[in-house]
């Protein structure tokens, strides 16, 4: 897998708002990273993984509900 095409691929669908794909893709290169037993990209899925989460916190979320994640 080339990890960096997949990443702009994932976050070219967080910029369209589309989460649900973003994520699907981000857990299935996660995977992949882990049958390959690559900690480094496991690490790095783990992290957009996080990003995508906060993105949809910040984009949907109350202010009770980001006030709880930012605490």
């Amino acid at each position: 897998m080339d990890i960096e095409s997949e990443i702009n691929r994932i976050r070219s669908f967080i910029e369209r708002g589309n989460f649900h794909a973003a994520v699907n893709l981000a857990i299935s290169a996660l995977n992949e990273c882990r049958r390959n037993d690559d900690q480094d990209c496991t690490d790095t899925f783990l992290r957009l993984i996080h990003e995508i989460s906060m993105t949809m916190t910040r984009e949907f979320g109350s202010q009770a509900c980001i006030g709880e994640i930012t605490r």
